[in-house]
This record gives structure tokens, C-alpha cells and sequence, in this order.
């Protein structure tokens, strides 16, 4: 199975750390991000992952190369300056992706999550890893009902920026810019996006304050 980690992104609310330093490379706790995604990525049995490169994306490359020192094999969907957001990101990274389900993570997320070993059912086209609303949020963004993702008035959960998606679900759309959002409200809609929560360590590093707090307890 492949991985994409989402790593194009500017950041702005992680600013001015950002103004020098790709947010998947900022440092918790003496490693990155990024290192940490990989670690998982080996431990739940990847080995092929591509990642998205923009806002300082040349970093990105010499952090981690080819990927073998981390016993991965990495290849590279560039954006340059033309950032795409999620849902274009990934439609411009389907060609190293494949025909198969894979993993698609978030850059800037700090958790102890393991990739569990799961399959679509025949009638799903995706599955989005879920986290109990945090502080920061106003609102959540789903709920489940019998496993299935749905919309509510007042979610209690947020999409954790874990998801394993079928490639299908890109299927008709171009490489432009947009976000995902709009292909899981579809998925929502035609009850084919399944989910489950996650109860362990998550954290969403999207300001500084919040990588201050996660490095003096983590």
C-alpha cells in the first residue's frame, strides 16, 4: 500500500516560523514532523509514499532524499508555486499513487497513530480517521452514524487529517485548485465514506503557541 503526505502548504498560521522552515519540518521534540510521519509510515508496513512539495519545497528534498535513509522510497509531486490545496494535490499525484486504496496524511499533524490494517468494503470509497473536536475549534466537522461519516447541525468530531481514500473518487476531476472537502461531502451523500475515532496522542501544529505547548509536554 502507498502513502501521500500533504507538504505544500505555506503555513501562514504558523507564521514566522514558516517565513524559513516547511511546517512539516518543524521540530517536536528534537524530531520532525516529517521524520515521524515516516517512522509510523515503516511501522505500519509502507514503503512507497509520495509527497507534495511547494512552499519551501527544496527543504523538504534534502531532508529527506530518495527516502532510503528512512527506509522508504519517496518520490515527489511538485507544485511549485502553483499550490493546489488538498483535493488538487492529490489529483495531481494520482499517476505515482496508483489503482489501489492509500493512506493520505497531513504534514502538520503530531500523533502516536498507527496505520491499521484496513480494507474498503466493496461499497466504500473512503474512510476518514476521526479525533474528538480540540479546544481551538468552535465546531467539529463530522459524525459517525453506524460507522458512516455524516453531516450534523453540531459535530462532535474533526476530521483528523488521516483518511484512506480509492482513487475512483478523483475520477472526472482536472489538476487545479481545490480542497477535498467537496469530494467527501459527495461521498457523504451517497453513504460510501466510512470513519472511526482516534483517542490517542493528536495534535493539530498549526500556530505557534500550539508547537510551544506540544514541545514542553510531549
Amino acid at each position: 500500500m502507498k502513502a501521500m503526505i500533504l507538504a505544500a502548504g505555506k503555513g501562514e498560521r504558523l507564521k514566522p516560523i514558516t517565513n524559513v522552515t516547511p511546517k512539516c519540518l518543524v521540530y517536536v521534540n528534537g524530531k520532525t514532523l516529517l521524520e515521524r510521519h515516516f517512522n509510523m509510515l515503516v511501522r505500519s508496513g509502507v514503503k512507497e509514499v509520495v509527497i507534495n512539495l511547494g512552499w519551501l519545497g527544496d527543504k523538504i528534498l534534502e531532508f529527506a532524499g530518495d527516502g532510503c535513509k528512512f527506509g522508504l522510497e519517496i518520490h515527489y509531486s511538485n507544485e511549485q508555486d502553483e499550490i493546489l490545496e488538498t483535493g488538487g494535490g492529490i489529483t495531481k499525484a494520482l499517476p505515482m499513487l496508483g489503482k489501489e486504496p492509500f493512506w493520505v496524511i497531513n504534514g502538520d499533524v503530531f500523533t502516536d497513530f498507527d496505520l491499521p490494517e484496513l480494507k474498503l468494503d466493496r461499497d466504500i470509497l473512503g474512510h476518514l480517521i476521526l479525533v474528538t473536536k480540540p479546544y481551538f475549534k468552535m465546531k467539529g466537522d463530522f459524525d459517525l452514524k453506524l460507522n458512516r461519516v455524516i453531516r450534523c447541525p453540531d459535530p462532535a468530531l474533526t476530521f483528523g487529517g488521516i483518511a484512506l481514500y480509492h482513487p475512483s473518487i478523483f475520477d472526472g476531476y482536472t489538476v487545479s485548485r481545490f480542497s477535498i472537502v467537496e469530494i467527501l461531502y459527495k461521498l457523504i451523500d451517497q453513504q460510501k465514506l466510512t470513519g472511526s475515532i482516534y483517542r490517542g496522542i493528536w495534535e493539530d501544529v498549526g500556530t505557534p503557541d500550539r508547537l510551544k505547548k506540544l514541545n514542553s509536554i510531549s
